[in-house]
């Protein structure tokens, strides 16, 4: 147990003394290409005896605001839950940056829409278009971010089941040195149908190559007791 002890603390002394260069740092929960810069997200994970292939794309309109889109292909192994969700169309607009306050605190608003995609693997299955709005927040430090999201979202497509629900998402991000960081995440989500609440954790390890970074995640929901894994590379252009 001491041993583990002085591993952790050794970790939180490391990533103290580490800034790294966050405009490169794409896996940062603060992070915003500046003006011109294109990143590419390219996902697949494995969940429940089934895989999903996830393929994304923000483009950095200024330096504080940014557009996105991105699909999933979901291929279910044991069942008829297969098919492509929903896509997601949103922006990214940063109200705050370090310089402008005394808490050097990073403020950003989003918002989008999801819509389409097939019946077989939309949540609800009924969600022909969902919106949302949110807002992100936090500070980076010497070596760690810390940072949370709040986002609501609603669905109006068909009004008698219609639901809205809220996501918290508190985040820790510690860059450990010139090429490794490490991550942990909590999730909350409250909806107004509550067959659809959840409670998350979940772990990600980053190896950066200059302005590519390859991630490992590890991912528990407690309501749905479900277990995903998976690996992503995000290219900055």
């Amino acid at each position: 147990m001491r041993k583990l002890l002085f591993g952790i603390f050794g970790i939180f002394v490391c990533a103290g003394a580490y800034a790294g260069d966050l405009s490169v740092d794409t896996n940062d929960p603060l992070f915003l290409q500046s003006r011109s810069g294109l990143l590419s997200r390219t996902a697949l994970d494995y969940f429940d005896n089934g895989l999903r292939a996830g393929q994304s794309l923000t483009y950095g309109l200024t330096d504080r605001l940014a557009f996105g889109a991105n699909v999933h292909y979901q291929q279910d192994f044991d069942g008829p839950e297969d098919g492509f969700s929903s896509f997601d169309i949103g922006g990214l607009y940063r109200l705050g940056t370090a310089d402008e306050n005394s808490n050097h605190i990073i403020y950003d608003v989003l918002f989008g829409l999801k819509f389409g995609g097939s019946h077989r693997v939309r949540t609800p299955d009924y969600a022909d278009s969902t919106y949302y709005v949110g807002m992100r927040f936090g500070r980076q430090y010497s070596g760690v971010t810390l940072a949370a999201t709040v986002k609501s979202s609603w669905i109006f497509d068909d009004v008698p089941r219609g639901m809205a629900f809220i996501d918290f998402s508190p985040e820790v991000y510690f860059r450990v040195n010139d090429n490794w960081r490490v991550g942990g995440n909590f999730a909350l989500r409250k909806a107004t149908n509550q067959h659809y609440d959840e409670e998350s954790i979940g772990i990600k390890i980053v190896r950066e190559y200059g302005r590519t970074q390859y991630v490992g995640h590890f991912d528990y929901g407690f309501e749905s007791d479900g277990i995903t894994t998976g690996l992503a590379i995000n290219i900055l252009f």
